[in-house]
């Protein structure tokens, strides 16, 4: 289940629009244009339990559809679970304009919210506008 949570996070995330550029753009070592990104990464909570159950479907099909919503709002650039099992359960890559807007949508998640995941979040300085890019069809 896991594998196909990828996939389809990856295929959500990847429709959405590029990060809007900046006025003045941040050169970075090797001329490259730079921003802050905020990382969050998805750890097991308080109440994750390994069992499926109606409740844990319905908060993960929540969840999948807040990684959706933000993705297409531009805000969340890239998603996905951890597939080895361990605490580390995920990652959200926000492109948002404060460290405090990250922890708002990252905290409003509805499987942070219902304590199965926990976030530590960070600012992330990298190259400006990262995309991930859907397979193209001819590609197998």
């Amino acid at each position: 289940m896991n594998i196909l949570l990828a996939v389809a996070a990856a295929a959500l995330v990847s429709a959405a629009p590029p990060p809007s550029p900046t006025a003045t753009p941040d050169i970075g070592p090797g001329g490259f244009e730079m921003t802050t990104y905020y990382l969050a990464l998805l750890y097991r909570g308080p109440k994750w339990t390994p069992e499926e159950t109606a409740e844990t479907r319905a908060i993960q099909d929540g969840h999948m559809a807040n990684i959706q919503r933000l993705a297409k709002e531009g805000k969340l650039l890239l998603a996905g679970p951890f597939t080895d099992g361990g605490d580390l359960r995920g990652i959200f890559v926000f492109k948002v304009g404060s460290m405090q807007e990250a922890q708002d949508l990252a905290a409003a998640d509805p499987a942070v919210k219902a304590g199965r995941l926990r976030l530590d979040i960070h600012p992330w300085y990298s190259a400006r506008n990262i995309t991930v890019s859907a397979r193209s069809p001819s590609t197998p």
